[in-house]
């Protein structure tokens, strides 16, 4: 069966499925003859629609279906446009276009501020109607887009804790631990690639040393690393199991890293 219009009388049976193919439209209106030809135009445009008439059975169909936007009139009987938008956005985030006769100011506003995402007055031009919905899609899709997941405030291991934002090592007991800026950044770069060699030259591009083959250069990173065990652990040879050696290669953090 192709796409179509779907009364409201069926969706109150229908129970939600996959998600269809296609973007479907809810359209809330009480008025048959509009209701039908909003229906069918944007049937046209490849929505899948179902429609209601009022709040219980727009309610009904959000129940039944995955709804990708609301065409909500604002006068309808019992429970008004207005109310329905409200109570609609304190449960859902769905993109909701207004429909209403009037035309002052003061209805726009109100709609905009129940939550609606745009507002058409009647009479309106068939295509203006299917570009405002085209736009508020676009938009809620972008919004809904992939996002990147927060980056890490803090890191653990061996007991102690690595704050990034406030740039603060503690051991277990909440105690800080003074560091300079070189070597906060060689330690976050150290728990951000655990159990990974990390060259010489790799940790001097942490610092405000030039990086180079050189012997001094390579003294300087072994300095940094040596303060930075000693911070670390007062014990050596615990300190050198932290941060290991590997001969030829450069230095690798031997334990386990946990993120917040």
């Amino acid at each position: 069966m192709g796409i179509g219009v779907r009364s409201e009388a069926r969706v109150q049976t229908e129970t939600i499925a996959a998600r269809p193919p296609h973007q479907t439209l809810l359209v809330v209106e009480d008025d048959e003859e509009i209701r039908m030809l909003l229906a069918q135009q944007l049937t046209k445009a490849g929505y899948l629609v179902v429609t209601a008439s009022d709040g219980p059975t727009m309610f009904a169909a959000l129940n039944a279906h995955f709804v990708d936007l609301i065409v909500l009139d604002l006068n309808l009987p019992g429970e008004d446009g207005l109310s329905l938008c409200r109570s609609t956005r304190s449960r859902r985030n769905i993109p909701i276009i207004m429909l209403t006769a009037r035309s002052e100011a003061i209805d726009r506003i109100i709609g905009l501020e129940v939550g609606a995402d745009d507002y058409i007055s009647k009479p309106f031009d068939p295509r203006e109607f299917l570009a405002r919905v085209r736009s508020v899609m676009r938009r809620s899709c972008a919004a809904a887009g992939p996002q990147e997941p927060p980056p890490p405030r803090r890191a653990f291991f061996r007991g102690w804790t690595l704050d990034f934002a406030n740039r603060r090592l503690t051991d277990a007991k909440g105690r800080a631990v003074i560091l300079s800026g070189a070597e906060f950044s060689l330690l976050k770069f150290f728990v951000e690639h655990a159990n990974q060699v990390l060259t010489r030259e790799q940790l001097l591009t942490l610092t405000s040393h030039p990086v180079s083959a050189d012997g001094a250069a390579q003294r300087v990173a072994d300095l940094q690393i040596s303060r930075l065990r000693q911070k670390l652990d007062d014990d050596e040879a615990r300190a050198t199991e932290l941060i290991m050696t590997v001969r030829s290669q450069g230095y690798v953090l031997a334990t386990e890293v946990t993120f917040e």
